[in-house]
């Protein structure tokens, strides 16, 4: 995927309410997963123990957290676009999260996201809301829906 590039901000307001390019497939691993629990105390056994998730969960497998889908939100809009005037960003904030399919281990995540609203901030900035769905390759139902809120500042 090939990012689209813009100037400033005035030529990424024209994004307003249009897809960015679909992002590239991510292999969530057994690593990536223990790494998430371990940096989020969150260490339940359906995400960490292999050999009790293989027999007792109903996935056959261990599954990353939902909140691993969303930390992933801000690199995959990296990969999207930038803007070349900015000098810093900012996570802004969530809305409307939704987990609605389980990611087993192995598992490839994209994201598809759209430009949903942008408002200006003082400072030179601006707020903007992105409409974002992690797809699950082969699957019907994404990992995540998440309304994900950045403040970026020229």
């Amino acid at each position: 995927m090939k990012p689209l590039v813009f100037t400033n901000f005035d030529a990424f307001k024209l994004m307003l309410g249009k897809q960015l390019p679909t992002g590239n497939w991510y292999t969530i691993t057994q690593q990536m997963i223990n790494d998430f629990a371990n940096a989020t105390l969150d260490k339940q056994w359906i995400h960490v123990d292999e050999a009790r998730a293989e027999k007792e969960s109903p996935f056959k497998s261990t599954v990353a957290h939902g909140f691993m889908s969303v930390a992933m939100i801000s690199r995959m809009l990296e990969e999207a676009f930038s803007i070349k005037s900015v000098k810093m960003g900012l996570n802004y904030g969530l809305n409307k999260v939704r987990f609605p399919n389980p990611v087993p281990v192995n598992s490839e995540l994209r994201m598809v996201s759209e430009v949903k609203e942008i408002e200006e901030l003082a400072n030179n900035g601006i707020k903007v809301t992105f409409s974002c769905i992690i797809e699950i390759k082969g699957q019907e139902k994404p990992a995540c829906f998440a309304e994900f809120i950045a403040a970026l500042y020229e």
